[in-house]
């Protein structure tokens, strides 16, 4: 299958709220709203914000791997006596019919739902390169080493932390 590339512009991000919860609906859908980007495998990529009080469930089908990130804020996470989760956490999901989350504090809370069906590929890591096979590693080191399929501009390519070294 041949690559394709979508562009979703801030403006194109169908957004809507409901008893104090917004939800920002980059892929997949929540709250009767759906993304318009076309995933090949279904996914979702859902960004919440709660307002102080506020609850939510959002449903995700059993067979997905799913995680939350919380980006600011605190929130209460699959059950309403557990403890808060606070900013900069991941929580990776355990298979059911999707979480519930409660914002119990007088801040909102902010996080994103990522989610999808899984592939069920094999997966070879080298450094950066994550690929299906060895074979696909040694092409992308190869393409990179040769700047091309996608690298053309690799050997001007810096880390942000490596500009600030040498700024």
């Amino acid at each position: 299958i041949e690559p394709r590339y979508q562009e979703l512009q801030k403006q194109d991000v169908k957004r809507t709220e409901k008893d104090g919860v917004e939800v920002r609906v980059i892929a997949g859908e929540s709250l009767g709203i759906k993304s318009p980007v076309y995933t090949r495998t279904p996914t979702m990529f859902l960004d919440f914000t709660l307002k102080p009080g506020a609850q939510m469930h959002q449903p995700i089908p059993e067979s997905w791997n799913a995680f939350v990130y919380i980006i600011e804020g605190e929130a209460v996470l699959g059950d309403a006596k557990n403890a808060p989760v606070t900013a900069h956490y991941v929580l990776v999901l355990s298979r059911g019919d999707g979480i519930s989350v409660w914002n119990k504090s007088q801040k909102p809370v902010r996080f994103v739902l990522i989610g999808g069906q899984p592939l069920n590929e094999p997966v070879v890591q080298y450094g950066p390169f994550v690929m299906n096979t060895q074979a696909e590693i040694e092409q992308a080191i190869e393409d990179y080493h040769y700047s091309r399929n996608g690298f053309e501009k690799g050997k001007q390519w810096k880390s942000q932390a490596h500009q600030e070294a040498h700024d």
